[in-house]
């Protein structure tokens, strides 16, 4: 089943990678204040910064500043801001504020393998509710980007540690690409390079996980998932949107091998001890409060 695959991945060079690197797009949205302390710190230098959309921006401008994300986009493919790797996975390790290390793996999914629909049954499926009128401004964002910079995180069932365990195992083999600090308090992060023969043994441990998942569930009258889009599910959900949407526009033509057909992503294991699940306290207003709490009570 081809539904975690390698990559080519760009990986900056010669900048500084603490400006270089900023936050999900989808944070801070109600806090202005962090995304002005970002672009004081970023400056003139090259950074994701100006090649993302922050959603604390949006009312704003939006054409000028799409026009000028793909513009810098092309800049910094013209003036050689990149190193590629080819047919590659980078292993990653972030280092917490509480100094616990969260293990990923980051590569491109098979976007033929998922679906956000409610009752889907497929491969890799989502974790939330999927807000369709939610695709269409990233679209105008994602649909003629030469680049893609995702924050997409997809969980493995791994209890077993197959697939992350393997790469620490090996870790001191693997060439480091980047280890720096993030800014705002983010904690550190360090890039490994997995290429070459440790690629072939990855995709051995990938298709053993496979194997396992489909062992554990095999009792279950509903189809395994294999991967759960723990976050960025509508980042993903724009990326199978414009897939689906260059598909429709070229009928006949094969996408085996279209750069559309993938998403990049980062897969982490639910099992890691990093991981840690706390309640979302949401506020009620203008209800009775009776009639909440009795139909909040279970049968």
């Amino acid at each position: 089943m081809n539904v975690f695959e390698t990559a080519k991945i760009l990986v900056p060079k010669n900048v500084d990678m603490e400006k270089w690197a900023v936050i999900a797009c989808d944070q801070f949205t109600s806090q202005p204040e962090y995304w002005e302390r970002v672009e004081e710190k970023v400056g003139e230098a090259p950074s994701t910064l100006k090649l993302i959309f922050p959603e604390a921006k949006l009312g704003e401008e939006s054409s000028e500043l799409v026009s000028d994300i793909r513009n810098t986009m092309e800049a910094y493919m013209n003036e050689q801001v990149f190193e590629e790797h080819p047919d590659a996975f980078i292993y990653v390790e972030r280092t917490l504020l509480d100094g616990t290390i969260r293990k990923g793996i980051v590569g491109a999914i098979n976007l033929e393998e998922y679906d956000y629909s409610p009752h889907s049954q497929s491969a890799i499926r989502a974790t939330e509710k999927t807000v369709v009128e939610r695709i269409p401004p990233r679209k105008i964002i994602r649909e003629n980007a030469m680049l893609e910079l995702p924050h997409i995180l997809l969980f493995s069932d791994d209890e077993k540690d197959i697939m992350c365990g393997y790469l620490e195992s090996v870790k001191e083999e693997l060439p480091l690409l980047y280890s720096f600090d993030l800014m705002e308090e983010g904690g550190h992060i360090e890039g490994r390079l997995v290429s070459g023969e440790k690629v072939t043994t990855f995709l051995e441990k990938l298709e053993a996980y496979l194997d396992f998942i489909q062992y554990k569930y095999a009792n279950s009258k509903k189809t395994p998932m294999m991967f759960a889009v723990a976050d960025g599910n509508h980042s993903l959900a724009t990326a199978k949107a414009c897939f689906e949407d260059i598909r429709l526009k070229n009928p006949g033509k094969d996408f085996k091998d279209h750069p559309a057909r993938f998403a990049l992503v980062e897969m982490v294991n639910i099992h890691d001890e990093a991981q840690k699940f706390e309640p979302i306290h949401r506020i009620v207003k203008n209800v009775d409060v009776n009639a909440l709490l009795g139909a909040l009570i279970l049968d």
